[in-house]
């Protein structure tokens, strides 16, 4: 029995549907369906009574699902206090962001932080949005910058940064690259390259689809160099956000805003942490980005 079963037939009954369980786990729905599947022929019993698109639990269900809530929490907590114990004595301070992320101030912000408190050592590790937040669940990470995408329950500070235009960066050989804007209807005949790696693709690919309507094929790249290469290379668009200060774009390159009609598309961004780890080093930190990004 694998525990991602069991949460995936969590996010089934916290959810109420099979379908807002899978965007919720960021996998397709026959895949939550296939998992639950699995789990009930393990253990030898019906945990749910499908009925069309509805479903119900067996008594043996709501006895699982009653055992499992503290289940998992209790592995959560194993899984952080495991990895406090295995860290350094010193004090570290481990920060993960977005592998698309391409602002500058966390980097000064880390700068500002490190010469103001030199004793603490800082950690820093990179992924997808879903990545992050699987890092900060099971004490990988202590705060990580990220997209809003989730509603995080209030085990998590949801420290909002900033609402970030986005932008498309394209070839300068590109036709669209001419204009001032480019409209996300017209971004749909154009590949779009999404940052990611190889086991979030998936994932990424159905939340850009699904919950940003970015529309026809899809391309991957691993690092945001490799990505802004594929540009130039005029394979397809990038899409970034203006989280803070972007570099310049390459003189090959252009970043033309994102359009809805006459709307500039925007996408939140946020530091999350444990609340019951907030520490004075998490919160001093916070607040430096946070300064950095909104130029106070």
């Amino acid at each position: 029995m694998l525990l991602r079963q069991i949460q995936y037939f969590m996010a089934v009954v916290d959810c109420g549907s099979f379908t807002d369980a899978a965007e919720r786990c960021y996998i397709s729905q026959s895949a939550v369906s296939q998992q639950v599947q699995a789990l009930e022929k393990e253990l030898g019993a019906s945990l749910l009574i499908r009925e069309k698109r509805r479903f119900s639990l067996t008594p043996a269900g709501e006895y699982f699902y009653m055992r499992c809530k503290g289940l998992l929490k209790e592995v959560d907590d194993i899984c952080y206090e495991t990895s406090r114990i295995g860290r350094d004595a010193e004090s570290v301070l481990r920060i993960g962001y977005l592998r698309c992320y391409s602002g500058q101030e966390l980097y000064q912000a880390v700068a500002d932080f490190s010469q103001v408190y030199p004793e603490v050592f800082i950690d820093i590790a990179t992924g997808t949005h879903e990545e992050l937040y699987n890092l900060l669940r099971h004490g990988g990470v202590d705060i990580i910058l990220s997209d809003q995408r989730r509603a995080f329950s209030d085990d998590y500070v949801n420290y909002q940064l900033l609402s970030c235009s986005c932008y498309a960066e394209l070839s300068a050989r590109h036709p669209l690259s001419r204009q001032e804007s480019v409209q996300l209807q017209d971004l749909k005949s154009v590949p779009c390259i999404l940052i990611s790696t190889k086991e979030q693709r998936r994932a990424e690919q159905e939340y850009y689809e699904k919950t940003l309507n970015f529309g026809g094929s899809f391309l991957f790249a691993p690092t945001l160099e490799e990505g802004r290469l594929m540009v130039l290379g005029n394979r397809g668009f990038l899409p970034v956000e203006r989280m803070g200060t972007l570099p310049p774009a390459h003189a090959s390159i252009r970043r033309l805003p994102i359009c809805q009609g006459k709307r500039q598309l925007c996408r939140t961004y946020c530091l999350f942490w444990r609340r019951e780890h907030t520490q004075y080093y998490i919160e001093e930190f916070a607040e430096t980005l946070r300064k950095l990004v909104r130029h106070e």
